[in-house]
């Protein structure tokens, strides 16, 4: 009977692993489920009994931790890949204001302090066309044209940087446009005033981080290498 069971908790184990490849199971809900398992190893017996398999104890209890297992089984088989594919890349830009008031190493070492990898840099400054294209999508707006004029009038420090979450958190960082709607210990709570000097520039999501990344960076400008510290960031 344990022999049958396992090979089920197996089957199952490999449809899961199949079946939730690109999901967010892993980035949101490994933690969860590996904890679950842990939790509920050795009340098997109690859990059968409140199924009603209190006439065959010993199997269903093996049947219930086999079934409790599944998620952590599948986070341990996996962990690598999931891992990998939630590394992620953003398009990080000082502007024109934060270049001139001397604040690139305090932008620097906010994302290096948090965890998140440099992998391209380099200080720019911006044609007109080129911030048009950077801005494309806000050309409707009455403030484009300002907009464009003032990233090209001077340098910019285009930036990737790399790690888990780091596009969502990235922006956390960076603080709210409106610095006055920043929180205290954001890059603008603390070190901007106004909306048309807000320092610096942050990709929005996972689309908007591709296009800009491949409209300021050419792809042998982008650097692959592992950091001695992501072991004591990520762990094994």
């Amino acid at each position: 009977m344990s022999s049958q069971i396992l090979r089920s908790a197996s089957r199952a184990t490999r449809s899961l692993v199949s079946a939730s490849k690109g999901s967010r199971f892993y980035s949101e809900g490994r933690a969860v489920a590996a904890a679950a398992a842990v939790s509920f190893s050795g009340k098997a017996p109690f859990l059968a009994s409140a199924f009603g398999r209190t006439g065959s104890s010993n199997a269903s209890a093996q049947w219930i931790s086999g079934v409790l297992a599944i998620p952590a089984a599948v986070y341990m088989l996996q962990e690598q890949e999931a891992h990998a594919a939630e590394l992620e890349r953003t398009f990080i830009a000082i502007k024109p204001d934060g270049v001139q008031r001397g604040l690139i190493a305090e932008v620097i070492s906010r994302f290096e302090r948090k965890g998140f990898k440099l992998v391209a840099i380099k200080i720019v400054v911006p044609s007109k066309d080129f911030a048009q294209k950077h801005y494309h999508d806000l050309k409707e707006r009455p403030f484009f044209n300002g907009l464009c004029d003032f990233l090209s009038s001077g340098p910019v420090v285009a930036m990737v940087w790399e790690g888990e979450g780091v596009i969502r958190y990235g922006r956390k960082l960076i603080g709210a446009t409106d610095p006055q709607k920043s929180e205290p210990g954001t890059i603008r709570g603390d070190l901007a005033v106004i909306v048309g000097r807000n320092i610096i520039h942050g990709s929005d999501g996972p689309e908007t981080a591709k296009d800009e990344i491949a409209l300021w960076f050419k792809p042998e400008e982008l650097v692959k290498y592992t950091s001695n510290a992501e072991k004591w960031i990520y762990g094994n």
